[in-house]
């Protein structure tokens, strides 16, 4: 069992977070031999064209968020590690059919399937981590996983290129194999750990309490849109970066390797020390995400400058950009573990998947919006989507600092913390926000 602990303790290991901890790093792994070339991934292994396997995954992806709110409902109902299992699943079938999906309607059911397992999968995991992991102990999870994450990913991409290298065409078939063997590993690595005792408030959630607690509470809300704006940010890595480099600064398709491949060594080496020197530092956590944020605006304004300036040296380019690929990571590395455990220590534990599915919507809106919005700015000025970044996130660190004051003290305080606000409740808990009422227990944070 994986029980919670006060903040006394919170500096061991939890039992059992050897084996959550793999498993997260092979589910990374897996993922990673297709998600920076998905489209020749499925290109190759279902045979289908280029546009047709980019229609299927643009439809399919708008519609796996429908996933959400059922994964969230799933999780109040039965527990995170039921429903992260069941993932794990649904998203191993899916890439053990994959090569047998060569028609269009096979892939398209098999894309659509695994789809909602992707989409579902970053809630359940946020709402997992809440679960078994209270304080202190939460943040250094977050920051834990993100790193892995990010060195997963880097470690997967690394070996699809060597297993297509040697084995041709083929080695697509097996990425895609090898990728259902790692969720099947994933599966096998996570039943191992004991899922906590699930308190009454949360096997029994007042009747009728549901989305519509959610969507009334707008101090989370706020929040939610405030990590809108600033995961429209993340998502100039893999969007707007290769533009900007491939189109105004004419630079050479090695350079974006290297800008992800400096952001994954960064992410994954240095994450967990910048989250743990933040942890020991004492920062609120609405603090903390805000500094994220307005470290992320510098690094855009730098690259909004870079735009302007454009070296004529190469070396002079590479250096700037990479310099501020650097700034970028280290905006991540402190934004994003403060962002996500306060978006978990935010929300009533009863009602924690509902809460999660829909923080995560913020996530999957900015996916979808950034390749359109990033093109068409870029095609006006290259200048503007870097100028609009900076807007959105000092808008966003703003917002994190106001909602200091309505967010529950638990959730922006680090155990042992004072409160945030003389004028906020100094209290454990704050009711729900409009009926039916859902009590805020001190569990939660």
């Amino acid at each position: 069992m994986l029980p919670k602990r006060t903040p006394a303790t919170a500096t061991d290991r939890l039992p059992g977070e050897k084996a959550m901890l793999g498993a997260m790093a092979v589910d990374a792994v897996g993922s990673g031999m297709y998600v920076p070339f998905s489209l020749v991934f499925f290109h190759h292994i279902t045979g289908l064209s280029f546009a047709v396997v980019g229609a299927v995954l643009t439809a399919v992806g708008l519609i796996g968020m429908a996933a959400l709110p059922l994964a969230g409902a799933a999780v109040d109902r039965y527990g995170a590690r039921r429903v992260q299992l069941v993932l794990y699943g649904v998203r191993g079938t899916g890439f053990a059919l994959y090569p047998l999906a060569t028609a269009l309607p096979a892939f398209a059911a098999v894309a659509l399937g695994t789809a909602f397992g992707d989409r579902a999968f970053p809630a359940v995991q946020q709402s997992w981590i809440g679960e078994v992991a209270a304080g202190a102990d939460r943040d250094r999870l977050q920051a834990a996983s993100r790193a892995l994450r990010n060195g997963g990913l880097g470690a997967g991409a690394l070996l699809a290129s060597l297993v297509v290298t040697v084995a041709g065409d083929r080695g697509f078939v097996a990425a895609a194999w090898l990728n259902a063997a790692s969720f099947a590993v994933a599966w096998l690595l996570m039943r191992r750990v004991k899922a906590p005792a699930r308190q009454a408030a949360q096997q029994a959630p007042t009747a009728g309490a549901g989305y519509r607690v959610v969507f009334a509470d707008r101090p989370f809300l706020a929040l939610t849109g405030a990590n809108f704006l600033t995961a429209l940010g993340y998502s100039a890595l893999s969007v707007l970066f290769p533009l900007f480099i491939a189109g105004p600064l004419h630079g050479a398709q090695s350079l974006t390797g290297a800008a992800f491949t400096l952001n994954t060594v960064l992410c994954a080496a240095g994450g967990v020390h910048i989250a743990r020197l933040g942890r020991r530092s004492g920062a609120r956590r609405t603090r903390a995400a805000a500094l994220g944020a307005l470290i992320f605006a510098a690094s855009f304004a730098g690259l909004a400058l870079l735009a302007t300036v454009r070296p004529q040296a190469g070396w002079a380019t590479a250096g700037l950009l990479l310099a501020l690929v650097t700034l970028y990571t280290v905006a991540e590395t402190v934004h994003n573990p403060a962002a996500g455990s306060l978006a978990v220590a935010a929300a009533p534990e009863s009602l924690r998947g509902r809460y999660m599915a829909a923080y995560q919507l913020s996530w999957s809106l900015a996916s979808i919006l950034a390749p359109s919005l990033f093109t068409a700015l870029t095609a006006a000025d290259a200048r503007l989507p870097w100028l609009l970044l900076v807007g959105t996130a000092l808008t966003a660190a703003a917002l994190l600092l106001r909602l200091e004051r309505v967010l529950p003290a638990e959730a922006v305080n680090l155990p042992g913390r004072p409160p945030a606000g003389q004028d906020r409740p100094h209290t454990a808990a704050r009711p729900a926000p409009a009926p039916p009422a859902v009590p805020r227990t001190a569990a939660h944070g």
